[in-house]
Parts: structure tokens; sequence; C-alpha cells
């Protein structure tokens, strides 16, 4: 064989190398639901690759196999040609531009190519890739079987995602622009929503507008319609540990205008408690199951701790639902630059992700009230204040039993 056609070999075996990257790169890399989308939409190039993905292990022994033997090849062959122009320093300068050319040509280039088009790289090379699993099933078939031993030594590797890992992956596919912002926060509040218990998202019982049933007048309760916007109110006998059913407005009209009854007992429907441990999921079949769309939430003394809507269920889904009655509360009022007002009864965990500030501290508590008195380690005072991180946190109003509304000044010297 002379110096010509070892070349010729050489740069054959080079291209099938660049090959061996490129498919690797690209099999690695594709969104394997974009595939499968495209093959049940009848695309048949799709299909076969989608049959490949599936048994990605296979696919990946045969690449790494094939560009092992092309690699090992290549470099003997190019040995043989060097010494034979070179002599004994041939093996040096083999040894050089082999390197050279292998990770130019046979990695940076094919890789980045097929980095940026792995589906239709990965559709286009499949037909070749399919013969050469089938080739190359004798060699392959030795290495997998190693591999099983060492799957069966140190366990089998995971197959399903965690929710963190989902979340960070749709994290950067809005940030790569490939889903906008409010389908990814639609996606995130899906896939977090299974964690989220009852008593994260209750209305607190200091904030439950409540009737007594046997101590109440028409107008009252008219007025409490028409002041809260509410369009159900929870009934107690006695006293609100005692919740005895759900006054549904248009129940009560229907009573007393048509039927003329001012026995709002007759109105009343039945109410399902239910416990802060709850998990909103399990909630919401419960509320579909049972064709209500209130809960009261009890302690573990069987007191009343609060209410639980669907509509609260719904808006951890699809963010805040309001309607032409609603009156919208603004969070997170910004004074300057580096001053904000904060309306304390929001999420503790929101205000510091609205700030973008890392916390991990976990409190048997929600809102930013509690929070507050937690770090003052008492209910404080208006003008009362401490500093945390790079904050500087006044209470702006509070009453005897929690914190409304807090100031936060960012100092100049952020983290």
């Amino acid at each position: 064989m002379n110096n010509s056609d070892l070349l010729i070999i050489i740069s054959i075996l080079v291209l099938c190398y660049s090959f061996f990257s490129a498919s690797e790169t690209a099999f690695s890399s594709l969104n394997k639901i974009k595939i499968k989308a495209l093959a049940n939409a009848g695309n048949k190039a799709a299909e076969r690759t989608y049959r490949l993905t599936e048994d990605f292990s296979k696919l990946l022994t045969t690449i790494l196999v094939g560009n092992t033997i092309v690699n090992v090849v290549s470099a003997s062959l190019a040995t043989v040609l060097f010494t034979n122009i070179l002599g004994g320093k041939g093996v040096t300068v083999s040894s050089i531009i082999m390197t050279l050319v292998i990770m130019i040509i046979g990695e940076i280039i094919p890789k980045n190519v097929a980095k940026y088009v792995p589906e239709k790289f990965a559709m286009s090379c499949t037909p070749i890739l399919n013969l050469l699993v089938w080739l190359l099933t004798p060699l392959t078939f030795i290495f997998r079987f190693v591999e099983k031993i060492f799957e069966k030594h140190f366990g089998d590797r995971p197959d399903s995602y965690t929710t963190d890992e989902f979340i960070t992956m749709v994290e950067e596919a809005n940030e790569d622009g490939d889903i906008e912002d409010h389908e990814a926060d639609l996606i995130t509040n899906a896939l977090e929503f299974n964690d989220l218990d009852v008593g994260e998202i209750l209305t607190p019982r200091i904030d439950v507008i409540a009737v007594d049933v046997d101590d109440y007048t028409i107008e009252e309760i008219e007025l409490k319609y028409r002041d809260s916007g509410f369009s159900r109110l929870p009934v107690y006998e006695g006293n609100i540990d005692n919740i005895i059913g759900v006054l549904i407005e248009k129940d009560f009209y229907y009573h007393l205008f048509y039927e003329k009854s001012t026995d709002i007992r007759q109105s009343l429907k039945e109410v399902i408690f239910t416990s802060p441990q709850v998990k909103i999921s399990s909630l919401l079949k419960q509320f579909q199951t049972s064709k209500t769309h209130m809960a009261v939430v009890v302690d573990e003394y069987g007191g009343t701790q609060g209410i639980i809507t669907m509509e609260d269920i719904l808006e951890e889904l699809v963010g805040e639902i309001y309607d032409e009655h609603d009156e919208v509360i603004e969070y997170y009022k910004k004074l300057d630059d580096d001053t904000y007002l904060v309306k304390a009864d929001v999420d503790y965990e929101d205000m510091f992700e609205h700030f973008g500030i890392e916390f991990d501290e976990e409190y048997e508590f929600n809102t930013t009230s509690a929070w507050v008195i937690d770090m003052l380690d008492k209910i404080p005072d208006v003008g009362d204040s401490f500093d945390f991180r790079n904050m500087h946190i006044e209470v702006t109003d509070a009453d005897s039993k929690k914190v409304n509304e807090i100031k936060i000044t960012f100092k100049k010297d952020k983290e």
C-alpha cells in the first residue's frame, strides 16, 4: 500500500470519526419530546430516530465502539505513513498532527455543528447508525454485558427527573426564549402544586368574614356581601369555632325575595372541613367530588384556623384571579430605588423571591408579618426596626395582633 492510498484511507477514517462525534452530540442534545411530536405527526425520519433514542445506551455504545475503532486504525496508519516519509521522526510527527486533526476536524467542528441543529442532524444520520448498530451488535453485546455488571453492582441510573430538575429545565427554556414568561410560570406552578399544603395558602381566622346564625340582620348580611365582594360567607353558631355551613349570596336573596324567609338556616349549604397539613391537590379533588367551593380549616384542637376556597387553590396555578369587584392589592410599593413598602400579609418566601434574595430557612408560619414578629421576638409597635442582611426593615403599620406593613430600605453596600 503506497503513501497516497494511506492518506486517502486516513482521511476517510477521520471523516468517520467526525461523523461519530457529531452523532454522539446530536443524540445527547436533541429534544426527545420534539422528535416524538414530529413522529406522531407522520414524519418517518423522526419516527426512526425516536426508535433509536429509546435504547440510547445501545446507541451510545455503538458510537463509542465505532469511534474507538476508527481512532486506533487512523492513528496506526498515520504512524506508518509518516514513518515512511520521515523515518524515525515519523512517530512523533504523526502523534502531533493526528492529535490536531482529530481535535479540530474530528471533535470541535462536528460537535459544534451538531449542537446547533441536533434534531435535524440526528434524523439525517439515523439510517447509517441503524446499520452500524446491527453490524456492531457482537461487539456492543460484550460491552453492554460489562455495563450490566456495573449497573448491578452500583445500582441503575435513575430514568426520572426530580421536580427541581424539571423547574431548572423550564427556567433554562424561558431564558433561551423557547417559552414565554407566563408559560414558564404556569409550568413551574403546576410542578410545585403537589408540594403545597392547605396551611400555606389559607385565609387566617382573623381575616375570615362570617355570620352568626342567631345574631344578624338582613342589612348586616347585605353589607358584608357588598363590602367584602365575596359571594360566599361561612356561618357559625355560638362562635367562629363552630361553623355550621356556607351562605351563598344567590341562595340568600332567593329565599329572601321569593320565599319571603329571613331565616338563613334554610339557605345554608354543607361545609367541608380539612386540616392545614392536607395537600391542596387532594383538597381540589374533594371540592370537585362534593361540588363545593369552600372548606373550613381546623387546627389540632378542632378550632377554626381559617378557610380556603377553590379560587385560592386555582390561583396557585394561574396567579391572582380578579373580577370586576375585587380590589387589586399592591403588595410591593416602590418609594425610590432602594426603598419599598411591603404588605406584611404576603408570604415571606415570595417577598424574598421578589427581591431576588436567596433564603433557605424553613418556618412553621407563612406570612411576612409572622417573620417580622419572629425576628423581633415580640409583636412590634410602629417604628420598631431591625437589620437583616443588606436590608433595614422598619414596621410602618401594626396593631395589637400582627404587622400590617413594613418598609424595606436596601443598604448601598448590597451583597
